[in-house]
């Protein structure tokens, strides 16, 4: 059955609507911030009235969460399917890669706002500090690895090397490049994986065979 196939028609449409607010939260913030966006301006978003988007968030705090959490959902359930045979070292790539294609398609970044408001905000909601603990986790014990088998530097902490993945995800150079220079999507996102993981170092010349 599908996501859906349980649920009763009113159900579903309920739901479906939801996932239209969440994705109008998405491009709302990304176009104004978190201070700037109002109720008002995601129902306009989506097309319906304020006491209908009350319905399913109670506030503006309670959809940003639910957007926020949406997002690390998305990475948890992609960094679950990714190919297993992969070195610790390849699924932080390949999850870098995910994370900023969903930028350049106008999702939001892994890291909250810099605001201090937004940050607290976030730390009050349980259900999102839960699912950025899981993820957190998850990232810790691949970066570790990384460092026993030699792909990271061992005797740098691990913590930043992880904080710094992170920074990798909300780089404002992504927006940069993908408003001002002539690359492709692809091609920003495939420069921006090399800086994460080789600096601006020179590619090691083959050796003769």
């Amino acid at each position: 059955m599908g996501i859906f196939g349980k649920l009763s028609f009113k159900d579903q449409a309920f739901k479906l609507r939801e996932s239209a607010i969440l994705d109008a939260t998405t491009a709302v913030l990304g176009s104004k911030g978190y201070d700037l966006m109002t109720m008002d301006d995601v129902a306009g978003a989506v097309g319906i009235s304020k006491p209908s988007l009350y319905k399913h968030f109670k506030s503006k705090e309670d959809l940003v969460g639910e957007a926020l959490i949406r997002l690390i959902d998305g990475a948890l359930d992609y960094l679950a399917q990714i190919d297993p045979t992969l070195g610790p070292k390849g699924k932080l790539a390949a999850l870098l890669e995910w994370a900023l294609r969903v930028r350049l398609e106008g999702g939001l970044p892994f890291l909250p706002s810099t605001s201090a408001h937004v940050r607290e905000m976030l730390m009050r909601n349980l259900k999102y500090v839960t699912r950025v603990l899981k993820l957190n986790g998850q990232l810790e014990k691949l970066v570790q690895s990384a460092q026993k088998l030699g792909e990271f530097d061992a005797s740098m902490p691990s913590d930043v090397i992880l904080f710094s993945y992170y920074a990798r995800t909300c780089d404002p150079a992504v927006e940069y490049l993908q408003r001002f220079s002539k690359m492709s999507n692809d091609q920003v996102v495939q420069h921006m994986l090399r800086v994460a993981f080789d600096g601006f170092n020179a590619p090691t010349p083959a050796l003769p065979g």
